[in-house]
């Protein structure tokens, strides 16, 4: 239930999902500028956009991202990335990006974005990671100074239809010890599978970078078993076509049968993460075999079956969504109450590319503010 355009509350008891603490996996860098900030930054280059007007230029970013297509969908980072080619503009977005986070309630986020694509204005690799982290920085002391806390990690992205993946691993590893935790690959999905990247893969399984990889959202099963296998993935991003491995068999009274193929079983048993994103995986079509609603969702399928899921956001901008928001929808939509809530954070705390110990406090705060609430 909405009771104001930024304020969430569970049905029910009146709990605000705002104030819950939250940990986010999946977002990206390049889809969460704020319009505004849009605006300023393509004024700074002459860069031209479909309109200065903020609240238009919102909708215009939902509008084009509610396609059904992935392909499509990618279109919308042409303008973000455009307005990111300069340290300034890097800068910006990034402490912005961990603003909004801890105003959404997040405690702990990582932030994922590629490189090679900033590069049009002169910077080079390590200067682009220096500058978001920067940003980075200055949004964390930001938060604190306002007496929050918020912890954020760089998973720095290699584009699967491009031939830098190795290069893209060697600048994530070479800033391990600055900010980055993880590394994935992103894109275009279908055509574009994990083992093109093989010698990247191979080098970050040699250095014990941990390794997230986009997976079954515009492609199937073959391309989850690559992220798997070839990839070494520890989560899965996105991964919601996973559910083509479960087969519902007759209902027998109130018992449903479910037969998991080995693919799912395999992740459900390893509690390999879903990092799913629900308003995401409707606009760009992930979940058209299951129907056009997010009550279709196989998220409660995969969740009622043991699998370790995750809520997170994908691009908050091109789905005009925030975590809140997206807690909000399932609860909407499932019937979740706030213990289930809490059990999504949990999965996240588990996930996150962290030592144990780190993990273990994570999940302490996350237990202490559910508590609270």
């Amino acid at each position: 239930m909405n009771t104001s355009p930024d304020e969430y509350l569970l049905p029910g008891g009146g709990t605000s999902i705002n104030s819950l603490p939250k940990i986010s996996l999946h977002d990206h860098l390049d889809g969460g500028l704020r319009p505004a900030t849009i605006i300023e930054l393509a004024d700074a280059i002459g860069y031209d956009l479909p309109t200065t007007d903020a609240a238009r230029l919102g909708s215009w970013f939902a509008k084009q991202a509610n396609s059904g297509s992935l392909v499509e969908y990618l279109k919308t980072f042409d303008v973000t990335c455009a307005v990111m080619q300069t340290r300034e503009g890097l800068v910006r977005v990034a402490r912005e990006f961990v603003e909004d986070l801890a105003r959404d309630g997040v405690i702990y986020g990582e932030v994922r974005w590629a490189p090679e694509q900033h590069l049009a204005r002169g910077l080079t690799l390590d200067e682009t990671v220096e500058a978001v982290q920067d940003g980075l920085d200055a949004g964390v002391d930001h938060v604190a100074q306002s007496g929050h806390s918020i912890r954020i990690g760089q998973l720095v992205t290699a584009m699967r239809h491009a031939n830098r993946s190795l290069e893209i691993a060697e600048l994530a590893v070479r800033h391990r010890k600055n900010g980055v935790v993880g590394f994935d690959i992103a894109g275009a999905e279908l055509g574009f599978p994990a083992r093109n990247h093989l010698a990247a893969f191979d080098y970050l399984a040699h250095e014990f970078l941990p390794v997230t990889v986009h997976a079954g959202e515009a492609d199937g099963l073959e391309s989850i078993r690559g992220a798997l296998f070839d990839g070494r993935a520890l989560r899965l991003g996105h991964g919601v076509r996973l559910a083509e491995d479960v087969k519902i068999g007759r209902a027998d009274g109130d018992n449903t049968f479910v037969t998991l193929g080995p693919l799912a079983q395999w992740v459900r048993d390893r509690e390999i993460a879903l990092e799913l994103s629900p308003s995401s995986n409707l606009q760009t079509g992930a979940i058209a075999a299951w129907g056009k609603e997010l009550l279709d969702h196989p998220f409660d399928l995969l969740y009622q079956l043991g699998f370790r899921v995750t809520v997170n956001t994908d691009n908050r901008l091109m789905s005009n969504t925030s975590l809140t928001r997206e807690l909000a929808l399932l609860s909407d939509a499932f019937g979740y109450d706030i213990d289930d809530l809490e059990v999504f954070q949990l999965n996240a705390a588990a996930a996150a590319f962290l030592p144990l110990e780190e993990r273990e406090e994570l999940a302490d705060a996350i237990v202490a503010g559910f508590e609270n609430d």
